[in-house]
Protein backbone atom coordinates (compact mmCIF):
# COMPACT_ATOMS: atom_id res chain seq x y z
CA UNK A 1 0.00 0.00 0.00
CA UNK A 2 2.68 2.75 0.98
CA UNK A 3 5.86 3.23 -1.50
CA UNK A 4 9.61 3.21 -0.49
CA UNK A 5 9.45 6.86 -0.48
CA UNK A 6 6.39 7.05 2.07
CA UNK A 7 7.87 4.17 3.87
CA UNK A 8 11.27 6.07 4.21
CA UNK A 9 9.54 9.10 5.16
CA UNK A 10 7.43 7.12 7.93
CA UNK A 11 10.63 5.59 9.49
CA UNK A 12 12.11 8.88 10.06
CA UNK A 13 9.69 10.02 11.28
CA UNK A 14 9.38 6.89 14.15
CA UNK A 15 13.14 7.67 14.70
CA UNK A 16 12.88 9.23 17.82
CA UNK A 17 9.79 7.42 19.55
CA UNK A 18 10.88 6.24 22.84
CA UNK A 19 7.99 3.73 24.37
CA UNK A 20 6.71 0.86 22.92
CA UNK A 21 3.80 1.62 20.87
CA UNK A 22 1.03 -1.47 20.24
CA UNK A 23 -1.54 -1.08 17.74
CA UNK A 24 -4.41 -3.10 19.35
CA UNK A 25 -6.98 -4.27 16.70
CA UNK A 26 -10.36 -5.87 17.13
CA UNK A 27 -11.04 -9.26 16.17
CA UNK A 28 -13.61 -10.18 13.31
CA UNK A 29 -14.01 -10.28 9.93
CA UNK A 30 -14.50 -7.11 7.83
CA UNK A 31 -14.17 -6.64 4.01
CA UNK A 32 -11.55 -3.98 4.52
CA UNK A 33 -9.88 -6.00 7.19
CA UNK A 34 -6.95 -7.01 4.71
CA UNK A 35 -6.06 -3.61 4.08
CA UNK A 36 -6.49 -2.29 7.56
CA UNK A 37 -3.88 -4.58 8.62
CA UNK A 38 -1.36 -4.93 5.39
CA UNK A 39 -1.08 -1.04 6.32
CA UNK A 40 -0.27 -1.28 10.24
CA UNK A 41 2.18 -4.15 9.23
CA UNK A 42 3.71 -1.70 7.25
CA UNK A 43 3.82 1.15 9.43
CA UNK A 44 5.31 -1.19 12.23
CA UNK A 45 8.07 -2.92 9.80
CA UNK A 46 9.09 1.21 10.37
CA UNK A 47 9.99 0.76 13.89
CA UNK A 48 11.01 -1.99 16.29
CA UNK A 49 9.36 -0.29 18.77
CA UNK A 50 5.98 -0.73 16.79
CA UNK A 51 4.15 -3.77 17.03
CA UNK A 52 0.19 -5.19 15.47
CA UNK A 53 -1.78 -7.29 18.19
CA UNK A 54 -5.32 -8.19 17.68
CA UNK A 55 -7.50 -8.71 20.43
CA UNK A 56 -10.91 -8.33 21.97
CA UNK A 57 -10.44 -4.63 23.60
CA UNK A 58 -13.50 -2.73 24.91
CA UNK A 59 -14.23 0.37 23.04
CA UNK A 60 -13.36 -1.19 19.73
CA UNK A 61 -16.84 -1.02 17.39
CA UNK A 62 -15.50 -3.15 14.42
CA UNK A 63 -12.72 -5.21 12.94
CA UNK A 64 -11.60 -2.37 11.15
CA UNK A 65 -11.11 -0.27 14.52
CA UNK A 66 -8.08 -0.07 16.55
CA UNK A 67 -6.51 1.51 19.15
CA UNK A 68 -3.32 3.04 20.43
CA UNK A 69 -1.36 1.41 23.96
CA UNK A 70 1.82 3.06 24.77
CA UNK A 71 4.21 1.05 26.84
CA UNK A 72 1.10 -0.97 28.05
CA UNK A 73 -1.39 2.16 28.67
CA UNK A 74 -4.33 3.55 26.56
CA UNK A 75 -3.62 6.54 24.52
CA UNK A 76 -7.53 7.50 24.30
CA UNK A 77 -7.05 7.50 20.64
CA UNK A 78 -8.31 5.09 18.67
CA UNK A 79 -9.33 4.79 14.34
CA UNK A 80 -12.64 2.80 12.78
CA UNK A 81 -11.70 2.41 9.72
CA UNK A 82 -8.59 2.27 7.30
CA UNK A 83 -7.17 5.91 8.03
CA UNK A 84 -5.86 6.20 4.13
CA UNK A 85 -6.13 9.96 1.87
CA UNK A 86 -6.29 12.66 4.28
CA UNK A 87 -6.21 10.71 7.45
CA UNK A 88 -2.99 9.35 6.95
CA UNK A 89 -1.11 11.79 8.69
CA UNK A 90 -3.57 11.66 11.37
CA UNK A 91 -2.41 7.99 12.39
CA UNK A 92 1.24 9.18 12.08
CA UNK A 93 1.17 12.18 14.24
CA UNK A 94 -0.76 10.15 16.81
CA UNK A 95 2.07 7.50 17.06
CA UNK A 96 4.44 9.97 17.05
CA UNK A 97 3.04 11.92 19.71
CA UNK A 98 2.47 8.15 21.65
CA UNK A 99 5.57 7.19 21.32
CA UNK A 100 7.08 11.10 23.43
CA UNK A 101 7.38 13.63 21.30
CA UNK A 102 6.29 16.85 22.38
CA UNK A 103 2.90 18.12 20.98
CA UNK A 104 3.79 21.20 20.36
CA UNK A 105 0.37 22.28 21.87
CA UNK A 106 0.66 26.06 23.00
CA UNK A 107 0.63 26.53 26.86
CA UNK A 108 -2.37 28.32 27.10
CA UNK A 109 -4.17 25.45 25.25
CA UNK A 110 -2.33 23.09 27.32
CA UNK A 111 -3.86 24.83 30.40
CA UNK A 112 -7.51 24.76 29.24
CA UNK A 113 -7.19 20.84 28.25
CA UNK A 114 -5.57 19.71 31.65
CA UNK A 115 -8.45 21.47 33.36
CA UNK A 116 -10.63 19.51 32.07
CA UNK A 117 -12.43 17.54 35.32
CA UNK A 118 -15.81 15.31 33.40
CA UNK A 119 -14.38 12.03 31.09
CA UNK A 120 -15.32 13.17 27.13
CA UNK A 121 -15.31 10.87 24.70
CA UNK A 122 -14.98 12.25 20.80
CA UNK A 123 -15.90 10.51 17.99
CA UNK A 124 -14.81 12.47 14.65
CA UNK A 125 -16.66 11.76 11.47
CA UNK A 126 -14.77 11.88 8.53
CA UNK A 127 -14.11 11.92 5.14
CA UNK A 128 -10.83 10.60 3.68
CA UNK A 129 -11.25 13.30 1.32
CA UNK A 130 -12.01 16.14 3.60
CA UNK A 131 -9.13 18.73 4.09
CA UNK A 132 -10.41 19.98 6.96
CA UNK A 133 -11.10 16.90 8.92
CA UNK A 134 -7.35 15.64 9.82
CA UNK A 135 -6.70 19.02 11.83
CA UNK A 136 -9.76 18.24 14.27
CA UNK A 137 -8.58 14.39 14.29
CA UNK A 138 -5.08 15.48 14.97
CA UNK A 139 -6.32 18.51 17.81
CA UNK A 140 -8.57 15.62 19.91
CA UNK A 141 -5.76 13.28 19.50
CA UNK A 142 -3.43 15.83 20.83
CA UNK A 143 -5.39 16.63 23.74
CA UNK A 144 -6.11 12.96 24.28
CA UNK A 145 -2.67 12.77 25.09
CA UNK A 146 -2.78 15.52 27.40
CA UNK A 147 -5.62 14.84 29.70
CA UNK A 148 -6.79 11.11 30.90
CA UNK A 149 -10.19 12.62 30.56
CA UNK A 150 -10.45 12.88 26.95
CA UNK A 151 -10.53 10.86 24.32
CA UNK A 152 -11.03 10.55 20.78
CA UNK A 153 -12.12 8.08 17.85
CA UNK A 154 -12.03 8.69 13.96
CA UNK A 155 -14.83 7.50 12.28
CA UNK A 156 -14.84 6.65 8.54
CA UNK A 157 -18.64 7.63 7.61
CA UNK A 158 -17.96 5.85 4.61
CA UNK A 159 -17.44 2.10 6.14
CA UNK A 160 -20.77 3.23 8.47
CA UNK A 161 -23.41 4.09 6.72
CA UNK A 162 -25.80 2.53 9.18
CA UNK A 163 -24.20 4.93 11.76
CA UNK A 164 -24.23 7.86 9.51
CA UNK A 165 -28.01 7.18 8.78
CA UNK A 166 -28.79 6.67 12.50
CA UNK A 167 -27.44 9.95 13.36
CA UNK A 168 -28.53 11.68 10.45
CA UNK A 169 -25.31 13.21 9.67
CA UNK A 170 -24.88 15.24 6.08
CA UNK A 171 -21.47 16.94 6.41
CA UNK A 172 -17.95 16.18 8.16
CA UNK A 173 -15.93 16.88 10.46
CA UNK A 174 -19.47 15.75 12.40
CA UNK A 175 -18.06 15.99 16.50
CA UNK A 176 -20.17 14.02 18.97
CA UNK A 177 -19.05 14.05 22.82
CA UNK A 178 -20.34 11.59 25.03
CA UNK A 179 -23.01 11.00 22.25
CA UNK A 180 -23.96 14.11 22.08
CA UNK A 181 -23.26 16.48 19.12
CA UNK A 182 -20.72 18.41 19.66
CA UNK A 183 -19.84 20.70 16.82
CA UNK A 184 -20.14 20.08 13.00
CA UNK A 185 -19.07 21.33 9.61
CA UNK A 186 -16.08 24.18 9.15
CA UNK A 187 -14.81 23.65 12.81
CA UNK A 188 -11.27 23.98 14.21
CA UNK A 189 -8.54 23.89 16.59
CA UNK A 190 -10.20 27.13 17.66
CA UNK A 191 -13.39 26.26 18.25
CA UNK A 192 -12.93 22.87 19.77
CA UNK A 193 -11.47 24.85 22.78
CA UNK A 194 -13.82 27.64 22.71
CA UNK A 195 -16.39 25.07 23.44
CA UNK A 196 -14.34 23.60 26.22
CA UNK A 197 -13.74 26.51 27.74
CA UNK A 198 -17.42 26.60 27.58
CA UNK A 199 -18.00 23.30 29.44
CA UNK A 200 -16.13 24.54 32.39
CA UNK A 201 -14.77 27.86 34.27
CA UNK A 202 -12.31 29.57 32.49
CA UNK A 203 -9.23 29.80 33.88
CA UNK A 204 -7.99 32.98 35.64
CA UNK A 205 -6.46 35.46 34.05
CA UNK A 206 -2.72 35.96 34.37
CA UNK A 207 -0.86 39.14 34.66
CA UNK A 208 1.11 38.79 31.57
CA UNK A 209 2.26 35.90 29.25
CA UNK A 210 5.86 37.26 29.22
CA UNK A 211 8.04 40.46 28.09
CA UNK A 212 6.26 43.18 26.75
CA UNK A 213 6.36 42.72 22.65
CA UNK A 214 7.25 44.96 20.13
CA UNK A 215 4.26 43.91 17.78
CA UNK A 216 1.56 41.62 18.76
CA UNK A 217 -0.32 40.27 15.43
CA UNK A 218 -3.68 38.79 15.70
CA UNK A 219 -4.10 36.35 13.02
CA UNK A 220 -2.50 34.38 10.87
CA UNK A 221 -3.42 34.21 7.44
CA UNK A 222 -1.47 35.79 4.57
CA UNK A 223 -1.44 39.28 5.94
CA UNK A 224 -1.17 38.35 9.66
CA UNK A 225 2.05 35.97 8.82
CA UNK A 226 3.36 38.57 6.22
CA UNK A 227 3.40 41.23 8.80
CA UNK A 228 4.85 39.05 11.25
CA UNK A 229 8.22 37.89 9.16
CA UNK A 230 8.17 41.79 7.65
CA UNK A 231 8.22 42.85 12.00
CA UNK A 232 10.83 40.06 12.87
CA UNK A 233 12.85 41.37 10.20
CA UNK A 234 13.14 44.60 12.04
CA UNK A 235 14.60 42.54 15.15
CA UNK A 236 11.64 43.43 16.77
CA UNK A 237 9.77 41.18 19.57
CA UNK A 238 6.92 39.56 17.93
CA UNK A 239 4.04 37.25 19.10
CA UNK A 240 1.06 35.72 16.39
CA UNK A 241 -2.30 34.93 17.93
CA UNK A 242 -4.59 32.85 15.73
CA UNK A 243 -7.50 30.14 15.65
CA UNK A 244 -5.42 29.00 12.92
CA UNK A 245 -2.27 29.35 10.42
CA UNK A 246 -3.38 29.94 7.71
CA UNK A 247 -7.21 31.15 8.04
CA UNK A 248 -9.30 31.15 5.10
CA UNK A 249 -6.66 29.68 3.01
CA UNK A 250 -7.45 26.53 4.53
CA UNK A 251 -10.49 25.96 2.71
CA UNK A 252 -9.38 27.21 -0.95
CA UNK A 253 -8.09 24.35 -2.80
CA UNK A 254 -7.44 26.06 -6.43
CA UNK A 255 -4.93 28.96 -6.71
CA UNK A 256 -3.72 29.66 -9.76
CA UNK A 257 -3.22 33.33 -9.68
CA UNK A 258 -0.11 33.62 -6.97
CA UNK A 259 2.77 35.56 -9.07
CA UNK A 260 5.51 33.37 -9.79
CA UNK A 261 3.47 30.35 -8.39
CA UNK A 262 1.26 28.58 -11.50
CA UNK A 263 -1.02 26.35 -9.81
CA UNK A 264 -0.97 25.45 -5.78
CA UNK A 265 -3.76 25.31 -3.47
CA UNK A 266 -4.63 26.46 0.01
CA UNK A 267 -3.83 24.15 2.84
CA UNK A 268 0.06 23.76 0.63
CA UNK A 269 0.28 27.36 1.04
CA UNK A 270 -0.87 27.48 4.21
CA UNK A 271 2.09 25.01 4.95
CA UNK A 272 4.57 27.09 3.54
CA UNK A 273 3.27 30.28 5.40
CA UNK A 274 4.06 28.35 8.33
CA UNK A 275 7.10 27.23 7.41
CA UNK A 276 8.22 30.46 6.60
CA UNK A 277 7.29 31.76 9.71
CA UNK A 278 9.24 29.62 12.04
CA UNK A 279 12.18 30.41 10.39
CA UNK A 280 11.83 33.70 12.81
CA UNK A 281 12.04 33.88 16.17
CA UNK A 282 8.13 34.65 16.38
CA UNK A 283 6.00 33.48 19.31
CA UNK A 284 2.77 31.77 18.39
CA UNK A 285 0.05 31.30 19.81
CA UNK A 286 -2.53 28.96 17.80
CA UNK A 287 -5.90 27.61 18.58
CA UNK A 288 -7.07 30.92 20.64
CA UNK A 289 -9.03 33.73 20.19
CA UNK A 290 -8.96 37.55 20.97
CA UNK A 291 -11.33 39.00 23.67
CA UNK A 292 -10.68 42.29 23.05
CA UNK A 293 -7.53 44.83 23.41
CA UNK A 294 -7.47 47.32 26.11
CA UNK A 295 -5.01 50.69 26.59
CA UNK A 296 -3.07 50.50 29.27
CA UNK A 297 -0.76 53.40 29.97
CA UNK A 298 1.34 53.65 26.89
CA UNK A 299 0.89 49.79 26.07
CA UNK A 300 -2.18 47.96 24.74
CA UNK A 301 -3.34 44.72 26.31
CA UNK A 302 -4.38 41.86 24.23
CA UNK A 303 -6.45 39.62 26.48
CA UNK A 304 -7.10 36.09 25.10
CA UNK A 305 -9.86 33.39 25.80
CA UNK A 306 -7.70 31.01 27.73
CA UNK A 307 -7.43 33.89 30.58
CA UNK A 308 -3.66 35.10 29.15
CA UNK A 309 -3.11 38.62 28.62
CA UNK A 310 -0.19 39.67 26.46
CA UNK A 311 1.07 43.36 26.92
CA UNK A 312 2.59 45.24 23.50
CA UNK A 313 3.75 48.45 22.05
CA UNK A 314 1.63 47.91 18.88
CA UNK A 315 -1.07 45.38 17.53
CA UNK A 316 -1.69 44.89 13.98
CA UNK A 317 -4.85 42.93 13.67
CA UNK A 318 -4.70 40.91 10.67
CA UNK A 319 -8.39 38.09 11.46
CA UNK A 320 -9.05 38.05 7.30
CA UNK A 321 -13.23 37.32 7.12
CA UNK A 322 -15.32 34.36 7.20
CA UNK A 323 -18.06 32.74 5.17
CA UNK A 324 -21.23 34.70 4.77
CA UNK A 325 -24.61 33.42 5.91
CA UNK A 326 -27.58 33.33 3.50
CA UNK A 327 -29.69 34.71 6.79
CA UNK A 328 -32.96 33.24 5.66
CA UNK A 329 -35.21 31.05 6.96
CA UNK A 330 -33.84 26.99 7.15
CA UNK A 331 -30.18 27.99 6.45
CA UNK A 332 -28.72 27.65 10.41
CA UNK A 333 -31.33 24.94 11.44
CA UNK A 334 -29.91 22.85 8.98
CA UNK A 335 -26.29 23.09 8.82
CA UNK A 336 -25.22 19.73 8.87
CA UNK A 337 -28.24 18.58 7.02
CA UNK A 338 -28.13 19.68 3.62
CA UNK A 339 -26.88 22.91 4.05
CA UNK A 340 -22.77 23.07 4.31
CA UNK A 341 -20.44 25.96 3.08
CA UNK A 342 -17.68 23.80 1.79
CA UNK A 343 -18.02 21.38 -1.72
CA UNK A 344 -14.68 19.44 -1.03
CA UNK A 345 -15.48 18.33 2.32
CA UNK A 346 -18.98 18.01 2.17
CA UNK A 347 -19.52 17.38 -1.42
CA UNK A 348 -19.25 13.56 -1.19
CA UNK A 349 -22.54 12.48 1.12
CA UNK A 350 -23.94 14.52 -1.75
CA UNK A 351 -22.82 11.67 -4.58
CA UNK A 352 -26.10 11.05 -7.13
CA UNK A 353 -28.09 13.83 -5.92
CA UNK A 354 -29.68 17.28 -6.70
CA UNK A 355 -27.81 20.50 -5.07
CA UNK A 356 -28.35 23.87 -5.35
CA UNK A 357 -24.99 26.38 -5.06
CA UNK A 358 -25.96 29.99 -3.84
CA UNK A 359 -23.30 32.61 -4.83
CA UNK A 360 -22.30 33.85 -8.93
CA UNK A 361 -19.09 35.26 -8.37
CA UNK A 362 -15.56 32.84 -8.29
CA UNK A 363 -16.12 30.86 -5.03
CA UNK A 364 -19.52 30.13 -6.32
CA UNK A 365 -18.88 28.77 -9.96
CA UNK A 366 -15.37 27.36 -8.87
CA UNK A 367 -18.07 25.31 -5.79
CA UNK A 368 -20.20 24.15 -9.00
CA UNK A 369 -17.57 22.56 -11.49
CA UNK A 370 -16.29 20.98 -8.27
CA UNK A 371 -19.48 19.60 -7.45
CA UNK A 372 -20.33 18.45 -10.99
CA UNK A 373 -18.16 15.63 -10.83
CA UNK A 374 -20.15 14.09 -8.11
CA UNK A 375 -23.40 15.13 -7.68
CA UNK A 376 -26.27 14.66 -10.33
CA UNK A 377 -27.06 18.04 -10.92
CA UNK A 378 -26.45 21.82 -9.62
CA UNK A 379 -28.11 24.61 -9.98
CA UNK A 380 -26.13 28.00 -9.14
CA UNK A 381 -28.47 31.26 -7.96
CA UNK A 382 -27.40 34.46 -8.64
CA UNK A 383 -29.10 37.70 -7.09
CA UNK A 384 -27.65 39.44 -9.84
CA UNK A 385 -28.99 39.69 -13.55
CA UNK A 386 -25.26 38.55 -14.85
CA UNK A 387 -22.38 36.65 -13.17
CA UNK A 388 -19.86 37.74 -11.52
CA UNK A 389 -17.48 35.02 -12.09
CA UNK A 390 -14.55 35.26 -14.27
CA UNK A 391 -15.61 34.85 -18.17
CA UNK A 392 -13.19 31.37 -18.07
CA UNK A 393 -14.87 29.97 -15.24
CA UNK A 394 -18.32 30.72 -16.46
CA UNK A 395 -17.39 29.41 -19.62
CA UNK A 396 -16.15 26.25 -17.67
CA UNK A 397 -20.36 25.84 -15.50
CA UNK A 398 -22.22 26.10 -19.07
CA UNK A 399 -20.09 23.57 -20.59
CA UNK A 400 -21.11 21.47 -18.22
CA UNK A 401 -24.04 19.56 -19.04
CA UNK A 402 -25.55 18.94 -15.00
CA UNK A 403 -24.75 22.95 -14.38
CA UNK A 404 -27.93 24.71 -14.23
CA UNK A 405 -27.80 28.67 -14.14
CA UNK A 406 -30.38 30.90 -13.10
CA UNK A 407 -29.59 34.78 -12.47
CA UNK A 408 -32.26 37.19 -10.92
CA UNK A 409 -33.46 35.05 -8.26
CA UNK A 410 -33.84 35.61 -4.75
CA UNK A 411 -33.60 32.70 -2.37
CA UNK A 412 -36.11 33.10 0.30
CA UNK A 413 -35.87 29.77 2.13
CA UNK A 414 -34.29 26.86 2.61
CA UNK A 415 -37.02 24.19 2.95
CA UNK A 416 -36.54 21.13 5.04
CA UNK A 417 -38.56 17.98 5.80
CA UNK A 418 -37.92 15.02 8.54
CA UNK A 419 -35.00 16.82 9.45
CA UNK A 420 -33.30 16.80 5.66
CA UNK A 421 -33.45 19.85 3.51
CA UNK A 422 -35.81 18.89 0.57
CA UNK A 423 -36.43 21.86 -1.28
CA UNK A 424 -35.38 25.74 -2.13
CA UNK A 425 -37.79 28.29 -2.32
CA UNK A 426 -36.93 31.67 -4.39
CA UNK A 427 -38.33 34.49 -6.01
CA UNK A 428 -37.97 35.59 -9.66
CA UNK A 429 -36.88 39.00 -9.01
CA UNK A 430 -38.42 40.30 -12.65
CA UNK A 431 -41.92 39.12 -11.73
CA UNK A 432 -41.65 38.01 -8.60
CA UNK A 433 -43.28 35.14 -8.83
CA UNK A 434 -42.07 32.26 -6.14
CA UNK A 435 -40.77 28.73 -7.13
CA UNK A 436 -39.89 25.76 -4.93
CA UNK A 437 -37.14 23.66 -6.29
CA UNK A 438 -36.38 20.08 -4.93
CA UNK A 439 -33.45 18.96 -4.24
CA UNK A 440 -30.88 17.65 -1.32
CA UNK A 441 -28.34 19.61 -0.50
CA UNK A 442 -27.38 23.70 -0.54
CA UNK A 443 -23.89 25.37 -0.73
CA UNK A 444 -23.62 29.06 0.44
CA UNK A 445 -20.94 30.68 -1.35
CA UNK A 446 -21.87 34.46 -0.91
CA UNK A 447 -19.03 35.49 -0.28
CA UNK A 448 -16.75 36.68 3.52
CA UNK A 449 -18.01 38.99 6.56
CA UNK A 450 -14.74 40.38 8.10
CA UNK A 451 -13.42 39.23 11.56
CA UNK A 452 -13.64 42.30 13.59
CA UNK A 453 -16.01 42.72 15.78
CA UNK A 454 -13.76 42.13 19.13
CA UNK A 455 -12.01 45.43 18.20
CA UNK A 456 -14.96 47.43 17.19
CA UNK A 457 -14.93 49.50 20.43
CA UNK A 458 -11.53 50.66 19.49
CA UNK A 459 -11.14 51.42 15.96
CA UNK A 460 -13.35 53.26 13.24
CA UNK A 461 -15.19 50.81 11.53
CA UNK A 462 -17.73 51.38 7.99
CA UNK A 463 -21.25 49.91 7.40
CA UNK A 464 -19.75 46.39 6.21
CA UNK A 465 -17.89 45.84 9.38
CA UNK A 466 -14.53 46.59 8.12
CA UNK A 467 -11.70 48.10 9.86
CA UNK A 468 -11.12 51.63 8.26
CA UNK A 469 -7.67 52.07 7.51
CA UNK A 470 -5.23 54.61 5.69
CA UNK A 471 -2.33 54.53 2.90
CA UNK A 472 -0.32 52.86 6.15
CA UNK A 473 -2.19 50.96 7.14
CA UNK A 474 -3.02 52.43 10.77
CA UNK A 475 -6.46 52.73 12.58
CA UNK A 476 -8.49 55.63 14.28
CA UNK A 477 -6.37 54.06 17.30
CA UNK A 478 -2.77 55.40 17.41
CA UNK A 479 -0.67 51.94 17.93
CA UNK A 480 -3.22 49.40 16.53
CA UNK A 481 -2.83 49.15 12.79
CA UNK A 482 -5.08 46.47 10.30
CA UNK A 483 -4.47 44.52 7.52
CA UNK A 484 -6.16 42.28 5.07
CA UNK A 485 -9.23 41.38 4.08
CA UNK A 486 -10.70 42.63 7.59
CA UNK A 487 -9.67 46.28 6.53
CA UNK A 488 -11.39 48.74 4.16
CA UNK A 489 -8.44 47.54 1.47
CA UNK A 490 -10.29 46.92 -1.54
CA UNK A 491 -10.08 43.62 -3.64
CA UNK A 492 -9.92 41.03 -1.29
CA UNK A 493 -6.85 38.70 -2.64
CA UNK A 494 -4.07 36.88 -1.07
CA UNK A 495 -1.11 38.91 -3.12
CA UNK A 496 -3.19 42.21 -1.64
CA UNK A 497 -3.21 40.46 1.93
CA UNK A 498 1.03 39.44 1.62
CA UNK A 499 1.21 43.52 0.85
CA UNK A 500 -0.64 45.05 3.21
CA UNK A 501 0.50 42.61 5.74
CA UNK A 502 4.40 43.91 4.89
CA UNK A 503 2.72 47.30 4.91
CA UNK A 504 1.50 47.64 8.46
CA UNK A 505 4.66 45.92 9.99
CA UNK A 506 6.41 48.74 8.25
CA UNK A 507 4.16 51.55 9.27
CA UNK A 508 4.33 49.55 13.14
CA UNK A 509 7.93 50.01 13.12
CA UNK A 510 8.33 53.25 11.83
CA UNK A 511 5.60 54.48 14.90
CA UNK A 512 8.62 52.02 17.52
CA UNK A 513 10.94 54.07 16.16
CA UNK A 514 9.27 57.29 16.31
CA UNK A 515 8.66 56.71 20.25
CA UNK A 516 5.37 56.93 22.00
CA UNK A 517 5.68 61.15 22.38
CA UNK A 518 5.59 61.13 18.17
CA UNK A 519 1.68 60.20 18.20
CA UNK A 520 0.15 59.13 15.12
CA UNK A 521 -2.69 61.18 14.07
CA UNK A 522 -5.47 59.33 13.64
CA UNK A 523 -6.51 58.11 10.08
CA UNK A 524 -10.52 59.01 10.63
CA UNK A 525 -8.87 63.04 11.69
CA UNK A 526 -6.06 62.37 8.98
CA UNK A 527 -8.90 61.72 6.38
CA UNK A 528 -11.01 64.61 7.52
CA UNK A 529 -8.54 66.95 6.64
Amino acid sequence: MLDSNTLAAVTTYMADINRDIELVVATGEHSKRAELMALLGQIAGCSPRISVVERDQPGLRSPVSFTLMADGQPTGISFAGVPGGHEFNSLILALVGAGGRASGVDDGVRRVVEAVAEPLHFEVFVSLSCHNCPEVVQTLNAFSLLSPMISCEMIDGGLFPGLIAERDIQGVPSVYVNGELFANGKIDAAVIVAQLLARQPQPAVAATTGECQDVTIIGGGPAGVSAAIYSARKGLKVTVIADRIGGQLKDTMAIENMISVPETDGPALAAALERHMRDYPITVKSALRVERIERHGNLERVLLNSGEVVETRTVIVATGARWRELGVPGERENIGSGVAYCPHCDGPFFAGKEVAVIGGGNSGIEAALDLAGIVKSVTVFEFMDSLKADQVLVDKARSRGNITIRTGVAVQEIVAADGKVSAIAYQQRANGERIEQPLQGVFVQIGLVPNGQFVADRVAMNERGEIVIDDRCATSAPAIFAAGDVTTVPYKQISVSMGEGAKAALAAYERILLGDEEEVQPVVARQAA
